[in-house]
């Protein structure tokens, strides 16, 4: 017999939520300009052009049902893959290198009209949703650094300017953790969340809040990005080669630094949290006299409470809402590091699900008893390779699906366009 979460999706709640996951996706390709539609905005990714037609492809490919025709096998074929950033070198293909735009909306159109999604198991569907939400977030940092003027704005709840709040250490004492999904579960996991086990975490301590603006402002001023020290070999090489000297999110402006946001370019908020490669990161924490957190000791600190029990979510088990920060899509740009107190862990860290995703000091590995899933073998085991390291948490462009504690995003040390911040962590004084 089959899992539960392996079983035919009798309902409509699948369904809809992939109809729902699609309009979100069309709604992102709908705020660039048409004539920006072939531009590539970051130089290590695919074109925008080959995102509408792979979210398709990848839907097609996984959920092919017995009655599709497929006699567009070659577009098929050719959006079925993204680009991993750490693969080589940067890609060289032109705009007319690939089919024109009214053939590839003609082909997405023909997927989502030939799929009968009524006889597609619970795991096949959820694993189309979610990795159509976790583009979703992808097109947006991508769309984050296409020039405004190529964009169509969008409005957002406004979030005003505050003063940053004064850092503080938190003392984690020793124990345990629990993390990965049990496999007799009825949660939705990917596979590299499985197998569910428990670690003992020595004590340590850690930043209430995520480094902001204004913190690694005071990194950039004191030399950070031109001490070598703080730079370990391989990072060392990529700033110098790639002539990184601050964040890519901002720019400087005569003696000014601005922040791109999504839509404008504003005076840096330094109460928001900075957003910065692993190794920009690193740098940052060495500089401090501290480290990045490990995996377990981020969850440890963000989902247990003082007397040991497991959380579902850091303040508790209670379904994220609108108090506890701005996931789900309902902002473009982040939010001051102590915006929302209500989404606070038993522990006390502030600003963890919803303001950007934490990088940790753990490369991204398999738990004991990894196993792929059939149907998409490489979407982990290509990455266990030593060059990638664990996110966890999530930014305001995160589905809420995906806030759950299991989930693990991942990526390697050298790329600055996530939507990915840090707090730094240190030994225990106990």
């Amino acid at each position: 017999m089959l899992a539960a979460k392996e079983t035919v999706a009798n309902d409509r709640a699948l369904p809809d939520r992939l109809k729902q996951a699609r309009l979100l996706t069309d709604k992102l390709f709908e705020i660039v300009r048409p004539d920006s539609l072939y531009d590539r905005p970051i130089p290590e990714r695919h074109r925008i052009v080959f995102y509408i037609g792979h979210l398709e492809a990848f839907d097609a490919n996984l959920l092919q049902t017995s009655n599709m025709r497929r006699s567009e096998a070659s577009l098929d074929r050719l959006f079925a893959f993204g680009i991993d950033p750490v693969d080589g070198g940067l890609p060289s293909d032109q705009p007319s290198d690939w089919p024109g735009l009214e053939e590839v909306r003609r082909y997405a159109a023909g997927v989502r009209n030939e799929l009968d999604i009524g006889n597609v198991s619970e795991l096949l569907l959820n694993t189309a949703i979610e990795h159509r939400l976790m583009h979703a977030e992808t097109l947006a940092y991508m769309l984050h650094q296409l020039p405004i003027d190529k964009k169509i704005p969008q409005a957002q709840v406004h979030v005003p300017e505050r003063g940053q709040p004064q850092p503080e250490s938190i003392e984690i004492p020793e124990g345990r953790v629990t993390l990965g999904l049990s496999r007799h579960g009825e949660q939705f996991g990917w596979d590299n969340e499985y197998d569910a086990h428990t670690e003992n975490v020595p004590g340590f301590e850690i930043d209430r809040y995520k480094v902001t603006n204004g913190q690694y402002l005071e990194f950039l001023r004191a030399g950070g990005y031109q001490d070598c020290g703080l730079w370990p070999g391989a990072d060392w090489e990529w700033k110098t080669a790639s002539n990184v000297s601050h964040p890519a999110f901002w720019i400087k402006a005569g003696d000014a630094w601005l922040l791109r946001t999504m839509f404008d370019e504003i005076s840096l908020p330094l109460s928001w949290p900075v957003y910065v490669s692993h190794a920009e990161a690193s740098a940052y924490a060495r500089w401090a006299g501290k480290r990045l957190p490990t995996e377990a000791e981020w969850q440890r600190a963000t989902h247990v409470s003082n007397g040991g029990a497991e959380r579902a979510f850091p303040w508790g088990d209670e379904t994220p809402g609108p108090e506890h920060g701005y996931f789900d899509f309902k902002r473009w740009d982040p939010t001051p590091v102590d915006a929302f107190p209500r989404g606070r862990s038993a522990f006390g860290l502030d600003g963890l699900l919803a303001n950007g995703w934490e990088w940790t000091a753990s490369p991204f590995e398999p738990y004991a008893g990894f196993q792929a899933f059939p149907f998409y073998e490489g979407y982990s085991a290509n990455f266990f390779d030593g060059k990638h390291f664990v996110m966890k948490g999530g930014s305001t462009r995160t589905d809420r699906s995906m806030l759950r504690r299991s989930f693990r995003n991942w990526f390697q040390p050298h790329y600055p366009y996530v939507y990915a911040g840090f707090r730094c962590a240190g030994s225990g004084s106990k």
